[in-house]
């Protein structure tokens, strides 16, 4: 088979990358003319654990190419898939279908037989009937069929995702288009993927509802989380008590300081705008965005309680800046609510992220990025732990307090044990646990 992959951002990048990997044949479009140059280098523009290697592999064998030409891309090819970015629109909560709908005309001026017109992108309840209606308008006498196929990647595990799903959901209303799917993901059914069909509109949701869902459960813990600082409870004993019931499940319950990147935040506002013009709000998506946002602001008063109540004057050393580990991606981490807040109070900030900081010097100023967690850690009075990176989690200790000015330590991961740390002289404050101070 053939595919036409427009847009080399991380959705769609990784998708062509992995469908050339089944041996399917992939050409992966742009506009960005330089970056193409640089994919046809083997230079991945963006941090994701094996991409690399993948795109590289499969350019030697002949499977994956690159090209800003996109009638070129769909010659030949058996599905177009629009996988191109839907931000949130700049002056409203709705996504911005802008990308999407003019790669949609763009399609259309180009079609020559059957195609699966594929919208990979995450898009609202609609938008594939506006994007049948933008390519029909343009070539009117054009055969094709168009179909939802939402992603479900997470960043940091995107090629594992991609190649063992736990399931893959299509929004396709003809045999036809079914059966070019059906060809397309043949390489999962060895593996007994569910693989699930069902309308434009249900799987253009499917994916909406399941960010929305996870975004729910990372809120509700952290809000038990501080229910438990009040009253002297575990939130980890909880999350574990609650996450056996099968009904419940394990994920998404470990509190942090919200939840940020390039899908929960954007998604959950696009699914609630959605719902409100559909006259069926979505009052519970409503308040756990509320409810993150306010958690995300709340952080810098919860390191500076740590510090003695003022900021002013003292060197705060932060270690990770991404929403997660296993990324660089800065999109709405809840470093960029942290970091300036702490500023304001008048803290001087030393960082490191293994991964992040070219992005972030572009995002945050006034902060001095160091080459390593020592480095950062030197002389500040308090340590902040935002993301959990793995060369995080096994800190030497003993070196950390003797660089400090003050042992302070505000693990917002709960990467280490509070007893452990107050044995070792550290005033130590988590999240949902009682705070632990060092013995006189």
């Amino acid at each position: 088979m053939r595919v036409a992959m427009i847009g080399t951002g991380y959705v769609g990048l990784v998708s062509g990358a992995c469908f050339s990997e089944f041996g399917t044949q992939v050409v992966c479009v742009d506009v960005n003319a330089k970056k193409i140059a640089s994919l046809k280098q083997g230079d991945v523009p963006f941090f994701e654990p094996g991409l690399d290697q993948l795109v590289v592999a499969n350019q030697e064998a002949d499977r994956l190419s690159f090209t800003t030409n996109l009638k070129e891309a769909m010659e030949g090819a058996d599905a177009v898939f629009i996988a191109v970015g839907t931000p949130s629109a700049a002056t409203s909560r709705e996504a911005d279908l802008s990308f999407v709908y003019n790669v949609a005309k763009e399609i259309g001026e180009h079609l020559d037989g059957y195609k699966v017109i594929v919208t990979k992108s995450t898009v609202p309840v609609g938008t594939g009937r506006q994007v049948e209606k933008i390519i029909r308008d343009a070539n009117p006498d054009a055969d094709f069929d168009v179909v939802s196929n939402p992603e479900f990647l997470r960043e940091g595990a995107a090629i594992n995702d991609f190649m063992r799903p736990d399931r893959v959901v299509i929004g396709a209303e003809t045999n036809r288009a079914k059966d070019v799917m059906r060809q397309l993901y043949r390489p999962l059914y060895l593996n007994e993927t569910p693989i699930m069909f069902t309308s434009l509109e249900t799987a253009e949701l499917t994916k909406y509802a399941a960010n929305a869902f996870l975004a729910t459960k990372i809120t509700f813990i952290n809000e038990i989380a501080d229910f438990c600082e009040s009253v002297g409870a575990d939130v980890q004993d909880v999350a574990r008590g609650i996450g056996l019931d099968g009904r419940i499940g394990r994920k998404f319950l470990h509190p942090g300081p919200g939840y940020g990147g390039s899908c929960f935040p954007k998604d959950t506002l696009a699914l609630t705008e959605s719902a409100r013009k559909a006259e069926s709000p979505l009052s519970i998506v409503e308040t756990v965005i509320e409810s993150n946002d306010r958690r995300k602001e709340a952080m810098a008063d919860r390191i500076e309680t740590h510090c003695g109540g003022d900021l002013k004057g003292k060197t705060v050393a932060v270690l990770g800046v991404t929403f997660k580990p296993n990324t660089d991606d800065m999109r709405d981490a809840p470093s960029l609510a942290i970091l300036p807040a702490l500023q304001a109070k008048g803290a001087k900030l030393r960082a490191f992220d293994p991964e992040g900081m070219e992005a972030a010097k572009e995002l945050v100023d006034g902060v001095t990025w160091c080459s390593g967690a020592y480095e950062a850690i030197d002389d500040a009075d308090a340590l902040l732990i935002i993301t959990e990176w793995n060369e995080f989690r096994a800190l030497n200790l003993d070196k950390v307090r003797a660089l400090m000015r003050s042992p302070v330590m505000v693990d917002l991961r709960n990467i280490y044990d509070p007893a452990e740390m107050s044995a070792m002289g550290f005033h130590y404050a988590s999240v949902g646990r009682s705070v632990a101070r060092a013995s006189e």
